[in-house]
């Protein structure tokens, strides 16, 4: 079993740049869907001016940064930010519960942003290629 797993260490590199990209374009997709209306949503586009608008460029801006893995360290750190800050305002106040007040997701991407501001981008990421891990 030793053996299985120090062969699987030898993968780990490339699993945590396959958390970093999939997180990313998951997170993406949220500034997508507030600020560019894709996916299509019901209702009108945030102000930018406004915390919802914000949330949106951070997570439009912050997603591609992710999946290139180009700062990843600093802007996972501002990600991982938002999200706490977005759970408290946004979904703790519904309920006590991250499964009925909606957010288990905001949770999950804090927690994925800060592994990524302390373990870096991995392989494949646009950080390591330019010898800044």
């Amino acid at each position: 079993m030793d053996a299985l797993f120090a062969r699987l260490n030898g993968y780990a590199p490339f699993a945590l740049a396959a958390l970093r990209i999939m997180s990313g374009l998951l997170f993406l997709a949220h500034g997508t869907q507030k600020l560019l209306n894709f996916p299509p949503r019901s209702g009108p586009a945030p102000d930018l001016a406004s915390l919802s608008g914000a949330a949106g460029l951070l997570e439009l801006v912050g997603g591609v940064l992710i999946v290139l893995g180009l700062f990843t360290r600093p802007v996972a750190f501002v990600l991982a930010g938002e999200m706490a800050f977005a759970y408290f305002i946004a979904h703790a106040p519904r309920n006590f519960f991250p499964a009925l007040n909606g957010g288990d997701a905001a949770i999950l991407f804090c927690f994925v942003f800060l592994y990524l501001c302390t373990a870096g981008p991995g392989a494949l990421s646009l950080d390591a290629r330019r010898g800044r891990i």
